[in-house]
């Protein structure tokens, strides 16, 4: 999966970063690198519980059936 995600240099020299496809996936670093690789670890646990929400309504619904699919 890609996501595009907006990374901004602030004022003090530290950077801001977040995902618009994710609402609310937002994260910060002191370096470039440090910031990418929060975004990251931010986005995997917002998929995370994410699937697990959503595991939880489906296994609740008699008909639904949850199937895994990677994109």
């Amino acid at each position: 999966m890609k996501l595009e995600i907006l990374l901004e240099q602030e004022e003090d020299g530290t950077y801001s970063v977040h995902c618009p496809a994710l609402k609310g996936c937002h994260s910060q670093g002191k370096t470039r690198e440090e910031a990418l690789k929060n975004i990251k670890e931010a986005i995997q646990l917002y998929l995370e519980v994410a699937n697990e929400k959503t595991r939880k309504i489906l296994e609740q619904q008699p008909k639904s059936m949850v199937v895994e699919m990677a994109v």
